[in-house]
């Protein structure tokens, strides 16, 4: 890939991806951003010569489809591909309807399917690319109340875990990216964040002091959204891309406290788990 490379980013309305979409600018890059309000985009950054803003629900493989055509007859290829956008159905599973669910999965998970699917032949083409999926903390630790989201964040990581087997012999590099808790949009009631449509009267005095509790979160995040974006181009830019960016000081402990605690599960019944093969034949 040249040095200038062509960035394609989702949910770039709000968030870290108005962050993403200012730094790939900066940086000398051009910038295809996708967003179902592609004015948001044009507020937030401003207009640019090698801005494009293009409409784009990712749960419509069709318009994802028509968003990858608009950014080749714009600038010609893809050579960076982001996946930030993503909402956060919250609650405990019992109080999220089936509806919300699924409303969760089709976003955060099969979004970017669709929006992959639809850039991956270009990048085959050109024997050249990256696919940069913004999973979550919530992909590698589970937490209480994000039930939907992490199992949304759970496939995101296994997908692209394998994915990268098939992209990697077409020159295609893939980064996850698990960012802890940032001073984003995502906690923004009605905007980023549902809370669960059905009531339980044994969840709900924990859903209204987990619900109060998120909403006193929001805007305190101690992550600055801007600086992931900037590592994030960063990282674009040196070409060898990680598996894995695990984002923030506290995605890095609690990652680090889970791998402890999955080495001392498997050391807890090692040998039961070591007898488990066929007996040698006598």
């Amino acid at each position: 890939m040249t040095d200038q490379k062509v960035w394609f980013v989702t949910g770039a309305g709000r968030g870290l991806g108005v962050d993403i979409v200012r730094q790939a600018l900066a940086a000398g890059h051009s910038v295809v951003a996708t967003g179902r309000a592609p004015e948001r985009v044009l507020k937030a950054v401003g207009r640019h010569e090698n801005l494009l803003a293009v409409a784009l629900d990712i749960t419509d493989p069709a318009a994802a489809a028509a968003a990858a055509q608009a950014a080749i007859d714009r600038f010609g290829r893809i050579d960076v591909l982001v996946n930030n956008a993503g909402n956060f159905y919250a609650g405990h599973f019992e109080n999220i309807s089936p509806e919300q669910f699924r409303a969760q999965m089709e976003t955060n998970f099969f979004g970017p399917l669709n929006v992959t699917r639809a850039i991956l032949p270009g990048m085959r083409a050109q024997r050249a690319g990256q696919v940069i999926t913004v999973s979550s903390l919530a992909g590698l630790v589970g937490q209480e109340f994000v039930v939907a989201y992490a199992a949304s964040k759970f496939a995101l990581e296994g997908w692209m875990e394998s994915l990268r087997f098939d992209l990697e012999p077409f020159g295609i590099r893939t980064m996850l990216v698990e960012p802890g808790f940032f001073r984003t949009e995502l906690l923004v009631e009605g905007a980023s964040t549902i809370w669960p449509e059905l009531a339980i009267e044994d969840y709900a005095e924990r859903t209204r002091q987990t619900i109060e509790a998120w909403k006193g979160v929001n805007g305190q995040q101690g992550g600055d959204p801007a600086k992931l974006a900037a590592a994030l181009v960063s990282l674009s830019d040196a070409g060898d891309l990680p598996l894995r960016f695990v984002a923030g000081a506290d995605a890095m402990a609690a990652v680090e406290a889970k791998l402890a605690t999955l080495k001392a599960q498997i050391d807890a019944h090692r040998e039961l788990s070591g007898s488990l093969a066929f007996a040698a034949a006598e």
